[in-house]
């Protein structure tokens, strides 16, 4: 009878309140480590402050190499994974601060592991809850992706004026695989990457970059970049459309 019968714990609404419970304890608990960074290390990602530290930062590097990187990689991933603002700053720096090459590695890698934490924190902390309350209103959109695959999301990551943090968040509130996320985070996110790490590799100090600011790096060639990232999906498409239109033509 004792095992006829589900006791209280057991049952599927306790299950459902305590499963939500966790979800609200790791919300409150990145919601307060990301208020807290912001407040603790915000000056850190703006221009002027590392400007200030050039000196420091400089000798730094030269003398622990190998662990500024990683702090570096570290820094940029739970600055990205936290969604907090300055992304652009970090990656100007990071352009400057190890060079095109080496820049451009750590910030595709850094940026797509940070993206994908931020994506995994959505899937698992608001999905269920947005679900429940707009399920209709994402029906559409996840249709989209249904339909695009893994190309809607490649086109949202070559269009600069889309933030990334906010696709990172709606992306994990539809079903796409996790795996799928990545890599096309990966290879979506390298272009602009190449183009805001090349940037920051072309100033001399960061006190020229800091006195220029973020909109001093819009040269006409950054610009022309920028706008073969916004037309290169719409080719992309029209070019796939006519390779299944062909392939459809020759199977008939």
């Amino acid at each position: 009878m004792m095992h006829a019968t589900m006791t209280e714990k057991d049952t599927p609404v306790t299950q459902r309140k305590k499963l939500s419970l966790v979800k609200m304890t790791v919300l409150i608990v990145i919601v307060s480590a990301a208020l807290i960074g912001y407040l603790k290390f915000g000056d850190v990602l703006s221009l002027e402050y590392l400007a200030s530290k050039e000196e420091g930062l400089r000798e730094l590097k030269q003398d622990n190499p190998v662990q500024v990187m990683g702090l570096s990689f570290a820094f940029y991933v739970a600055a990205t994974g936290l969604s907090l603002p300055g992304a652009a700053v970090l990656t100007l720096v990071c352009g400057w601060f190890f060079g095109f090459a080496q820049g451009i590695i750590l910030v595709s890698f850094a940026s797509t592991a940070g993206a994908t934490l931020a994506f995994l924190f959505s899937r698992f902390l608001l999905r269920d809850t947005i679900e429940a309350k707009f399920g209709e209103k994402l029906k559409g959109f996840n249709e989209a992706l249904k339909r695009e695959g893994a190309f809607y999301l490649f086109s949202l990551r070559l269009i600069p004026v889309v933030p990334f943090f906010v696709i990172n968040l709606v992306m994990g509130l539809t079903p796409l695989r996790v795996s799928t996320f990545g890599w096309v985070s990966q290879i979506g996110m390298l272009p602009a990457t190449a183009v805001f790490v090349y940037a920051g590799a072309q100033f001399p100090s960061l006190v020229t970059l800091a006195e220029k600011g973020t909109a001093g790096i819009l040269t006409p060639q950054l610009l022309a970049a920028f706008v073969v990232l916004g037309v290169f999906p719409i080719l992309v498409k029209k070019v796939m459309a006519r390779v299944k239109t062909g392939k459809k033509t020759t199977a008939g």
